[in-house]
């Protein structure tokens, strides 16, 4: 298998690229291609220790950055040599088999939709993190890519949501909430109280396996498997999550280095505390796909060390192997609305 990287995306590239490849290409035995400025990239490999590229690892040289001061929506067009423009390039014409980039979310989201495309009669992509929760962990989609939603941009989000839970988590049957204020079918605005329609009837028709609305505390706790979200409440569930996460990291050092009781009790518990701060790493997740691309793409969170980028690499390998967008393809007429008139919503795919 093929993986596509984005070498010059994120804080620490091309470094944390090349010791993100460089690790993938021997532990999971891809091939990476490396997309950027061939020069800095042979620079960070060397760095490494390597007088040449090994077995696996390849350059395609791209001149061009696409950085945080461009113009999300349009930095793909406007900087076609671009490492994020030339590897979704490479991705669409079937050169690789999956592309991993750190770098603008807003470009890499725009990218892949207008050059990749979207799984045709999807209407937006998603982005679908898996969050720590009580259950060990649960797929939550969307959390930020489109943040005004329709009921059925939440339907497409159930069913895909359901897919990526069974497919990558393990989860048969997975259980999919729909996040909201309170449990009752009437609870929410307008948007879930459509969506809760929409979801329950494909439940009832053995689609999903909707089990109603979650509250915030409750996905937390691992009560379902999928949280079905519009991309505002997504986003702030998530940032509130990690937030939760970081405050509780800090507390917990504070509590354990107070006084040597204090320091003699965090040795009891040391292989707890790490498995705790394990979960909450980003790093270990990797990244987050775009669910809903015709093809793998994988966002790397823009901080991305070297391993967390192998991390992002391992999940596009799985998503590609996973069959999800096959399961997508094939069952994307159930995910549409009958009275939806045709073409209305610009590019499909």
């Amino acid at each position: 298998m093929r993986i596509i990287v984005d070498a010059m995306g994120g804080d620490n590239a091309p470094l944390a690229p090349v010791q993100g490849a460089l690790q993938a290409v021997k532990e999971y035995g891809v091939e990476a291609v490396l997309v950027g400025r061939g020069e800095e990239i042979l620079k960070a490999v060397h760095d490494q220790g390597l007088a040449e590229l090994p077995q696996g690892l390849s350059i395609t040289h791209a001149n061009q950055v696409v950085d945080m001061h461009d113009n999300p929506a349009t930095a793909f067009k406007e900087k076609k040599d671009s490492s994020l423009t030339v590897g979704l390039n490479l991705l669409k014409n079937g050169e690789g088999d999956a592309f991993v980039s750190a770098g603008s979310t807003g470009a890499l989201l725009s990218g892949a939709t207008l050059l990749v495309k979207r799984i045709r009669g999807i209407r937006r992509a998603a982005m679908a993190p898996v969050v720590p929760t009580g259950g060990g962990g649960s797929v939550l989609i969307d959390c930020g890519a489109t943040a005004e939603g329709t009921p059925e941009f939440l339907l497409q989000f159930a069913f895909m949501g359901s897919y990526y839970a069974e497919r990558v988590l393990g989860r048969p049957e997975p259980k999919v909430g729909l996040l909201n204020i309170g449990a009752e079918p009437s609870k929410g605005t307008g948007l879930q109280k459509e969506a809760y329609k929409l979801l329950h009837a494909a439940s009832e028709e053995g689609r999903i396996n909707f089990v109603g609305n979650v509250e915030a505390r409750e996905a937390v706790e691992g009560a379902v498997d999928v949280i079905v979200a519009d991309g505002y409440s997504g986003n702030i569930f998530l940032k509130t999550v990690e937030g939760t996460g970081l405050f509780m990291s800090r507390q917990m050092k504070k509590m354990f280095t107070r006084n040597w009781k204090s320091k003699l009790a965090a040795l009891l518990v040391k292989d707890g505390i790490r498995d705790f701060k394990k979960l909450l790493d980003s790093n270990e997740v990797g990244g987050t796909a775009l669910v809903g691309i015709s093809k793998p793409v994988i966002k790397a969170h823009g901080s991305s060390n070297g391993y967390a980028i192998k991390n992002a690499i391992r999940q596009a390998v799985e998503f590609k192997r996973s069959g999800i967008i096959e399961d997508i393809t094939e069952n994307v007429e159930y995910m549409r609305l009958n009275a939806r008139s045709a073409g209305t919503d610009g590019e499909e795919g």
